[in-house]
């Protein structure tokens, strides 16, 4: 074999490795396709009609500097009215202030016989000042036809004993619901800081109504409506402080109590009930001693780093007087 035939040989071989290395590059080179584009162009329109372009409202845009005609087309465009030069703020009414016309009770009540002088000039009194409390009544019936003073008087007998009773217990959730906004914060202050022991034995009379009133607040439909009840019953109450000590009465001694009570209702509320309002205390009532106040008694004691100090100044003291009385 000749050196001519072998240089011919391999110069094919390295064409052919040249030509396979070639064809094994191209068919390993990559090549990227369009994710995005969906399989089926079926529904090309539908799909670009699905998107919606809206136009975003500029947050960064100064309201004070555009005019009226510009601040007008703005809120045109975004559907909103123009803002009212004032601002609206909600109230509600759920009770009256204090008591309109109060009941005033004739003095002596509960004591003077009915037989005397004085007893017999307090009922034509009360005859006259019924023709107000009729009247009253009657526009009650209005809003509840149903209404009846006998029924309503052991409601609010209940009420009553249900209010005291949950004094004791001190439930301030349930109160809320007997007694009005403006009784709640005197009777949470008169119970503050105290322990109430209380319990209702019999009625000395039958609850009464004696007073009856109603008012119109702001307008002539939103009416309010007062009863004024007279209890007249046999309670034990006793009151003690912070530390156990009994600041008024007893838990043994029963005494008779005669109170007048008022009752208020929200009649044009669909919902309204009939809570306590107050408590009505004649002028003439003599006035009851306040219960002394109570504090602890601190004992007041020198630290011990003075009473140290004084007795090393006393030594000192005695020393020198000593040196002196020798020399």
């Amino acid at each position: 074999m000749s050196i001519r035939t072998t240089l011919h040989g391999l110069r094919i071989f390295s064409e052919f490795r040249f030509a396979t290395a070639l064809s094994a590059f191209n068919s390993y080179q990559q090549v990227r396709y369009r994710r995005t584009k969906h399989w089926d162009p079926k529904w090309k329109l539908l799909r670009r009609m699905k998107v919606i372009e809206i136009e975003l409202p500029k947050y960064n845009e100064n309201i004070e500097d555009l005019s009226e005609e510009e601040l007008r087309s703005r809120l045109k465009e975004q559907g909103l009215l123009p803002t009212r030069p004032w601002m609206e703020r909600q109230f509600h009414i759920s009770c009256t202030g204090g008591i309109f016309e109060p009941y005033v009770p004739p003095e002596g009540d509960g004591k003077i016989s009915p037989i005397t002088a004085q007893g017999a000039k307090q009922k034509i009194e009360f005859l006259e000042k019924k023709t107000k409390t009729m009247m009253a009544i009657r526009k009650i019936r209005t809003f509840e036809e149903d209404f009846d003073t006998t029924t309503f008087c052991n409601k609010a007998e209940d009420t009553y004993i249900k209010l005291h009773e949950l004094l004791v217990t001190k439930d301030k959730d349930k109160l809320r619901d007997i007694i009005t906004e403006r009784a709640y914060p005197e009777v949470m202050h008169n119970m503050q800081n105290k322990t109430i022991h209380w319990k209702f034995i019999k009625n000395v009379e039958l609850p009464r109504v004696v007073h009856a009133r109603c008012t119109d607040i702001i307008t002539k439909e939103n009416i309010f409506a007062q009863l004024t009840v007279r209890f007249h019953t046999q309670q034990v109450l006793a009151i003690y402080d912070r530390f156990g000590r009994l600041m008024h009465g007893s838990e043994i001694v029963a005494k008779d109590v005669l109170e007048y009570v008022v009752f208020e209702k929200h009649l044009a509320n669909e919902y309204g009930i009939w809570r306590i309002h107050e408590k009505i205390i004649p002028d003439w009532m003599p006035s009851k001693e306040p219960p002394s106040l109570t504090y602890k008694s601190v004992i007041e004691t020198k630290p011990p780093v003075e009473e140290a100090a004084v007795t090393t100044t006393d030594k000192k003291d005695a020393g020198e007087t000593a040196v002196k009385s020798s020399e």
